[in-house]
């Protein structure tokens, strides 16, 4: 097994395991009175996300690492475990949301207003390249912010009118 598809496993391992913590989470906010908006777009983001994750793997195989660069992933990592954290049963990869609860203001949502779509972003060229796979990395990005835009415009229009928490 190469670096590349060590660190690939290790990302996919995280991401599983986000998923199933997001799908717990989902499941208590519906039972709690919860809706789901814009469910059509979660396939979307699963599926650009394990394709990326295969196309990093496919094309940097045998690549160099730059560890360098996986050192600045593995700080989006922790800036991800923050987001979550912040977030905590409120946290899902859907957009769920629950009429009447405050939106949160606190974490790195004191500095910005979708911090995890900010660390996403940086994710999805930052692995690529640190394996240096700039065509996945300008591709992928691209990708992600079209779907970003769609989703965050779901999103705003979820949370419009939230009170503060």
């Amino acid at each position: 097994m190469t670096p590349v598809l060590w660190i690939v496993l290790l990302v996919a391992a995280q991401r599983i395991a986000e998923l199933l913590y997001a799908q717990r989470n989902t499941r208590a906010l519906l039972a709690r009175g919860a809706y789901e908006v814009a469910p059509e777009q979660h396939a979307f983001f699963v599926a650009l996300h394990a394709a990326w994750l295969a196309a990093v793997a496919w094309f940097g195989l045998n690549a160099a690492v730059n560890w360098w660069l996986i050192g600045v992933f593995v700080v989006l990592q922790a800036a991800r475990i923050w987001v979550i954290g912040t977030l905590g049963p409120y946290w899902t990869t859907r957009i769920i949301t629950l009429p009447g609860a405050p939106l949160v203001r606190s974490g790195p949502y004191r500095f910005v207003r979708h911090p995890n779509y900010v660390i996403v972003a940086l994710e999805v060229a930052v692995l690529p390249l640190a394996f240096g796979e700039w065509p996945v990395a300008l591709a992928f990005t691209v990708l992600n912010a079209l779907l970003v835009a769609w989703r965050i415009g779901a999103e705003e229009r979820a949370l419009a009118g939230r009170p503060l928490r």
